[in-house]
């Protein structure tokens, strides 16, 4: 009788403690991995500089569920995290529990951003659209970019640094420094500068940053990828017979207005380099950074006797090319009507 009386308790003990176990277990599971969002969709935190761990509770907490947030807290705790927080763009996918989240907060596992590298007209604005994606400051970078001696590393100047950036979309982390950005830019554009692309230019008796000078014209020509060749060929002969380049778009660089639409001849009286109205020859760097198919229409340029071209009337954003420049004259005039009937000045 004592022997049953003793076994009773034991009997007892094991599933109470199996379903102690399942409470624990379960617990753990809601709290620690279980889905940490409120909402069924992907989420992305910035982590800055400025970050400390209250700033990036507040950052998670409107998109966190509480058991989600508590677990989060709770493992931030047990952890040397607060004292070691890492910068970057981290992505919080749906399913992902406090246990997931706080691993890649705290090993920096973030998500890459796709960075295109914008067809702008100036260097300041070059640095707002890169500061807009990047957590690169937009003045730091502008310096750094007007730099002479940093400029000088990757082999350019102020005037032609531009020439390294190729418009192309880039994976890269948000939180790359700009050396590295700027390493990560000058690699891009030595993969750009294929073996074809190279002998190209050479046969041009071009450098590179003459291609990319006369292609960011070129774009400002017009938006007309299947004309881009012939105006580039236009450029060529004038350069080659040593005519200045007499282009519009250079007149309104110089000028720092890109709101001119029309062109009047005390506007080429500008005293610039970049007037190639009184300058023979190319202006001294890009007017703008220029499209892919910009540089290429340059490289491809069509081989023809033009050496004139002028706006057509019915403004298709296309042109009219002349060998002669009492044909050019003609054109001009017919240009010139359809902008007065218009009331453009």
């Amino acid at each position: 009788m004592n022997k049953s009386k003793n076994t009773k308790p034991k009997k007892l003990f094991f599933p109470i403690i199996a379903c102690i176990a399942v409470i624990i277990i379960g617990l753990i599971y809601y709290y620690f991995f279980s889905s940490m969002l409120k909402h069924d969709e992907n989420k992305i935190v910035y982590i800055d500089d400025n970050d400390n761990i209250d700033s990036i509770y507040a950052k998670l907490d409107p998109i966190s569920s509480n058991h989600g947030m508590a677990g989060f807290k709770t493992l931030v705790r047990h952890s040397s995290y607060e004292e070691n927080i890492r910068t970057g763009r981290y992505e919080i996918e749906k399913g992902n529990g406090a246990f997931t989240v706080f691993r890649k907060l705290k090993n920096g596992l973030q998500t890459s951003v796709n960075l295109t590298i914008p067809s702008v007209r100036t260097i300041d604005k070059l640095a707002g659209a890169i500061s807009k994606k990047m957590m690169i400051d937009s003045v730091a970078l502008y310096k750094a970019l007007t730099d002479s001696s940093t400029c000088a590393k990757y082999g350019y100047t102020p005037q032609t640094i531009a020439c390294m950036f190729i418009p192309n979309t880039y994976e890269i982390y948000w939180n790359t420094p700009i050396d590295k950005f700027l390493d990560r830019m000058k690699k891009e554009e030595n993969k750009f500068w294929s073996f074809e692309r190279t002998k190209k230019a050479e046969a041009m008796n071009f450098t590179k940053e003459q291609v990319i000078t006369l292609a960011s014209i070129v774009d400002e020509e017009t938006a007309n990828d299947k004309e881009k060749p012939m105006i580039a060929g236009m450029y060529y002969n004038r350069l080659k017979t040593g005519m200045p380049l007499q282009a519009d778009p250079t007149i309104k660089y110089a000028l720092n207005d890109f709101s001119i639409r029309r062109i009047y001849h005390n506007m080429l009286m500008v005293s610039s380099p970049y007037n190639t109205y009184k300058n023979t020859g190319l202006p001294p760097g890009p007017i703008r950074i220029p499209s892919v198919a910009g540089i290429d229409a340059v490289l491809d340029h069509v081989h023809h006797d033009y050496l004139y071209m002028c706006a057509k009337e019915d403004f298709s954003g296309t042109h009219n090319f002349a060998k002669t420049y009492e044909e050019h004259l003609e054109n001009a005039e017919k240009y010139s009507k359809a902008l007065n009937e218009r009331g453009i000045k």
